[in-house]
């Protein structure tokens, strides 16, 4: 008999939520990861349950505006050319998305899983005790300039076609909603059935406790290579070999790294994000407020401000982008302010395949290994369902979602 009957590498938010549906299911589970869990990616993220996140980053204003968004000091856009000449095919993949007909097909897929997102972490915010940390404000999006308010228009009106809920908010109300904004507000949109998390980690963390006291198991150890047979996995781990019926690979962007799981010939890029902390300013807002031309938010934080967002296209081991917190730093004095010099900063590895898809599924190289990675900005948000879903995958069940815009196997062009 195997040692385990599931074994997940990876413990951030997904693989976390992987383990504790599974534990949950009263199945015997091995949770893998040489960090303590939710310190990488997750730790960083924008607090956000961000039900609303349909629109992918492949987006047809990115072909319009691509060299402002290169070239411009101003730019939520950072990217290594370097990178991009290693990896022109991904890049080429990427732009091929932002066509209209892909990026709203996309849209649709991401819909339909975002909609069964709830249904998939509030049973983990039980089991962990986290209801204190959860705040139901919603999500304020501001433009501060009209004609980018006007731009936006088309996204929103197909947020609500594919069933996100949002109201227009004028510019006076969203200043008596969050009073210390100090940009101009010249279009306003608050999502009000978002959720946020004061303090994510603390989350993972409680997540981990209850899946420990329901009899889970953790190995701090890096799953280096999985071996699959027909009734089962073996897997490595600094030196240590075990069994399990199932091996789920939950790395974020280091998905790849792991030998024998066929991921190494799947196109996983990496976004990375950014974040500064300022420990004395949460009172600044009252909820994640976004500013969409800046490309990134500003949250409450149990510790804190947290400013936190843009994206940078680069190598997962490049040095961190001094000019993109510089840059977060400054767009965020000009959203709320003066400020303090940051207390923190931060660096982390959105996970992302170049149509902005999750990968969720079996592996095609075998049944025993399942996917669960590449959820790139929500993996917060929809590491729920991803978990209940793997389960369910694990166990033979036929999923209440269609999986299959989420297979390995896809086109990704």
């Amino acid at each position: 008999m195997a040692d385990f009957d599931i074994a997940i590498a990876g413990a951030g938010a997904v693989g976390m939520s992987c383990a504790l549906w599974a534990q949950m299911r009263g199945h015997r589970v091995l949770l893998m990861d040489p960090e303590p869990p939710g310190s990488g990616t997750s730790y960083g993220n924008a607090c956000t349950l961000a039900t609303y996140a349909c629109l992918p980053v492949n987006d047809p204003s990115v072909l319009t505006s691509l060299p402002g968004l290169m070239f411009s000091r101003d730019s939520p856009l950072s990217l290594s050319y370097a990178h991009a000449l290693r990896n022109p095919r991904w890049m080429l993949s990427f732009l091929a998305n932002c066509r209209a007909a892909p990026s709203h097909r996309i849209a649709g897929h991401l819909a339909d899983l975002l909609s069964h997102a709830d249904a998939g972490i509030n049973p983990l915010i039980e089991a962990a005790g986290a209801g204190d940390l959860v705040v139901a404000r919603g999500q304020l999006s501001v433009w501060s300039t009209g004609k980018a308010g006007k731009a936006a228009t088309a996204g929103l009106e197909r947020r609500r076609a594919l069933g996100v809920p949002w109201r227009e908010v004028g510019p006076d109300e969203a200043l008596e909603m969050e009073p210390g904004l100090h940009l101009p507000v010249k279009r306003a949109v608050h999502f009000h059935a978002a959720r946020h998390l004061r303090d994510p980690q603390e989350f993972i963390t409680r997540m981990h406790r209850a899946f420990t006291e329901l009899g889970g198991s953790t190995l701090t150890a890096a799953v280096e290579a999985v071996r699959p047979s027909a009734c089962g996995v073996e897997l490595q781990a600094e030196g240590q070999s075990l069994t399990a019926g199932h091996a789920v690979i939950a790395c974020g962007a280091f998905s790849r790294r792991i030998e024998g799981t066929g991921t190494q010939k799947l196109p996983l890029g990496t976004e990375r994000g950014y974040h500064v902390m300022f420990r004395d300013e949460a009172h600044r807002v009252t909820r994640p407020v976004g500013w969409d031309e800046a490309g990134f938010y500003a949250v409450p934080h149990a510790n804190g401000l947290r400013l936190t967002g843009t994206v940078e296209i680069a190598a997962l081991d490049a040095p961190a982008n001094k000019r993109r917190l510089a840059y977060i730093a400054r767009k965020g004095a000009e959203m709320l302010g003066a400020l303090p010099e940051p207390d923190s900063e931060w660096l982390g590895y959105r996970p992302t395949m170049p149509d902005s898809l999750p990968v969720i599924g079996r592996s095609p190289q075998s049944e025993r290994v399942l996917y669960a990675f590449g959820h790139q900005h929500i993996g917060l948000t929809l590491g729920g369902i991803t978990g209940r879903l793997i389960a369910d995958l694990a166990e033979g069940r036929q999923p209440n979602v269609d999986l299959a815009p989420f297979a390995a196997d896809r086109s990704y062009a």
